[in-house]
């Protein structure tokens, strides 16, 4: 029960080693909570970083909203009123497995925050890749004057990986450059913004007719390395390819010599197994390939979306409503 008569303790926790955009300042709170006035007065809330509070919080919360992972360790035992956790990110692989997750927490995540800029950037980025621009700014810095023609790109075929939130704005964008939009998903279902949709297990058969690749799948015991070097080799000449998804579901040593040969028109990768890259990484001088710094799907007013979200959660947490975006512990997103 709550500390207090129809009160509840909500505690902000931040990573201060993750970018600014994720961290939740008490500013953005009382924002927060002017535009849900009516909601915050049955919260209490504290803020804290790096956990150097945590504890002390944990033994009151009865909500913890973060931008890193949890703690682990004794969770129930620590928190013994804990009964919500809402993770700032989309993503939850950073968490697999949830055997540190007592059965009667419920975990959200960010998920629907992130397709209206996934819209944006897979827009981007397919038509920079039709264009060959990663060629001609190759081109432009060698100081080479070589004209790149190219036809439309209307006609061509984009096959989506992934067809969630990210997955359907990368459709919506090449949809609205008039591709053709193959979506390979773990059920196979069919969705009305994709032209087909396979199962995951009969992605074979459409790599080789890619004219572009757009990885925007969860990272999951089951997508991880889904994109082999086999895969890629199914890649016919010139194709490009998009990674907003995780890094480790494809094999970016593979990606990276067929960049090399020149057998791809090109990549964008949003996503990287080290992040920042280092100053030695062969990825900032790969052929063709455009590096993004982990930006494709993220909007300046991150936190203040997330905590609107989470706010409308919380009226349906009091009406005894289900959450919206709880995170399937057996599917792991």
């Amino acid at each position: 029960m709550p500390s207090k008569a129809n009160t509840y303790h909500v505690h902000l926790e931040t990573d201060r080693k993750r970018p600014e955009l994720f961290h939740l300042p008490l500013d953005q709170w009382l924002a927060a909570a002017k535009r849900h006035r009516a909601l915050a007065k049955k919260l209490r809330v504290t803020v804290g970083s790096n956990g150097e509070n945590l504890d002390a919080a944990l033994g009151t919360a009865d909500f913890l909203i973060t931008n890193c992972p949890p703690p682990k360790e004794r969770l129930r035992e620590r928190a013994p009123r804990l009964k919500w956790i809402q993770t700032t990110a989309a993503g939850v692989d950073a968490l697999l497995p949830f055997d540190w997750l007592p059965a009667d927490i419920a975990l959200t995540n960010n998920r629907g925050a992130h397709g209206p800029k996934a819209f944006d950037t897979v827009a981007m980025a397919l038509l920079m890749l039709h264009q060959r621009m990663p060629e001609t700014f190759a081109n432009q810095r060698a100081q080479a004057w070589q004209p790149l023609y190219t036809t439309p790109i209307s006609g061509k075929t984009a096959v989506i990986v992934g067809f969630g939130d990210l997955g359907q704005g990368a459709g919506r964008a090449a949809k609205k450059l008039g591709l053709t939009v193959i979506a390979v998903t773990r059920s196979g279902k069919a969705t009305r913004i994709a032209d087909r949709v396979l199962p995951t297990k009969r992605i074979d058969s459409v790599l080789p007719k890619a004219d572009f690749v757009i990885v925007t799948t969860p990272l999951t015991a089951e997508t991880r390395g889904l994109i082999n070097r086999e895969r890629i080799n199914l890649l016919k000449p010139g194709a490009g390819f998009i990674n907003i998804g995780r890094s480790p579901i494809v094999d970016y040593v593979a990606l990276r010599e067929r960049l090399e040969s020149g057998t791809l028109c090109g990549a964008v990768l949003d996503v990287f197994d080290q992040e920042p890259l280092p100053p030695d990484s062969p990825y900032w001088t790969t052929k063709n390939l455009v590096v993004l710094p982990h930006i494709s799907c993220d909007d300046p007013r991150y936190v203040e979306h997330l905590l609107d979200f989470w706010f409308g959660n919380f009226e349906r947490y009091l009406t005894g409503k289900k959450l919206k975006n709880i995170v399937d512990r057996q599917l792991g997103y």
